[in-house]
């Protein structure tokens, strides 16, 4: 599956998902580091502590791609609590997850304005529009330079070197 589908548009991601899905995927670094630790001072058996780590980091992997749905969004809502709720596990997760949880709120939120400032600059400006907006038709093609634009200065090329 390394190409799309031929004919079939890919789905471009909203800005809250990519947001939304960096955060649960540092997340699931982060239980990773949790569960060693736990293990290693055990706090807790060796099967808990790497079997429960290693199902939390699943779930988390699992979410930052559900994240796409409001299921997704609301499942990451409970997966902050649960972070925060490490704490009793191991004291420094209640910081820990408090900062990942705040982390998760400001993503929450900046993305979904990202989404509404997209969306309203694609309902203001049609597609016609938008793609005479990308580069006049005399323009150098990207990598070259312009013998008339002195702001591009000249590229060597490999025979002059």
């Amino acid at each position: 599956m390394t190409a799309a589908t031929p004919g079939r548009a890919r789905r471009e991601r909203t800005a809250s998902e990519s947001l939304l899905s960096i955060v649960l995927v540092l997340e699931a670094i982060v239980v990773f580091f949790v569960a060693l630790t736990v293990y290693g001072l055990e706090q807790l058996p060796a099967g808990v502590a790497l079997g429960g780590g290693a199902a939390l980091i699943l779930v988390l992997a699992i979410d930052a791609r559900l994240v796409r749905s409001p299921v997704g969004v609301w499942l990451g809502w409970l997966l902050q609590v649960v972070l925060i709720l490490l704490g009793l596990v191991t004291p420094v997760m209640w910081f820990v997850g408090a900062g990942f949880a705040g982390l998760w709120v400001f993503c929450f939120g900046k993305g979904r304005q990202l989404d509404r400032a997209k969306a309203a600059y694609l309902a203001a400006h049609p597609v016609e529009e938008r793609a005479s907006d990308t580069a006049p038709a005399d323009a150098p093609a990207p990598g070259t330079s312009s013998a008339s634009d002195p702001a591009i200065p000249p590229q060597k090329s490999k025979e002059t070197e």
